[in-house]
């Protein structure tokens, strides 16, 4: 019964992000879905947990729909309960898409659970590395936002609100939340793989300077 849930989940969600923004459609869904699976092969966790909260985690972004933050776990709960899946699993799936996102941790949550940081790190590390550095000029193109100005030096201390509004280089980013999640992963796994990851990310930013 749970395959049937997961593959129906994963059809549902393929079908809702099949125009998303290139850093946050389906493809995003089922690396992070593998990842999140990698990864609790040396956790203990409730996988069907796992699996549903790693595909929902971006069943509707907020920054995709004006800052909701309700948006995503109200759909992710309808479409739940609309395929029976018990209460306490559902709102397990809810609370994950609520904390999952790098700026829930701008604010201080009483919410952990094992499924929450497997599937955290598994969307972490599809924000670093080659893919990151892909879905990051993706998401600033999409955005805009200019790739690089010397001119506009990267903010280390915002607030969520001005991480939110922010509109600064892409460049800028890497130094904002990119090169910053190798320390917030956690989970073994997770960060064998977020420090092979952030190397990446630190030759690829070499290269860029020395062109610049």
């Amino acid at each position: 019964m749970d395959s049937i849930i997961i593959n129906k989940t994963a059809d549902f969600v393929q079908e809702t992000l099949k125009n998303a923004e290139g850093g946050h459609d389906w493809w995003h869904i089922h690396r992070v879905w593998k990842n999140a699976k990698l990864i609790a092969e040396t956790e203990q966790a409730d996988m069907l947990v796992v699996e549903l909260a790693a595909l929902l985690h971006d069943i509707a972004d907020s920054k995709f729909n004006g800052g909701n933050e309700e948006i995503g776990p109200s759909i992710a709960g309808d479409f739940l309960r609309s395929m029976g899946v018990t209460e306490p699993v559902t709102e397990h799936v809810q609370q994950i898409i609520r904390h999952i996102s790098f700026k829930s941790g701008f604010e201080k949550s009483n919410f952990r659970s094992m499924e929450l940081d497997i599937v955290q790190d598994a969307d972490r590390l599809d924000a670093i590395g080659a893919i990151g550095i892909a879905r990051a000029f993706s998401y600033g193109g999409f955005k805009g936002r200019e790739i690089y100005n010397p001119e506009i030096k990267p903010n280390l201390n915002m607030t969520k609100e001005e991480y939110q509004n922010s509109a600064a280089p892409t460049i800028n980013h890497f130094y904002e939340k990119l090169l910053l999640l190798k320390d917030k992963m956690n989970t073994e796994t997770g960060k064998k793989l977020a420090g092979q990851r952030n190397s990446f990310m630190e030759s690829y930013l070499k290269q860029f300077y020395s062109e610049c």
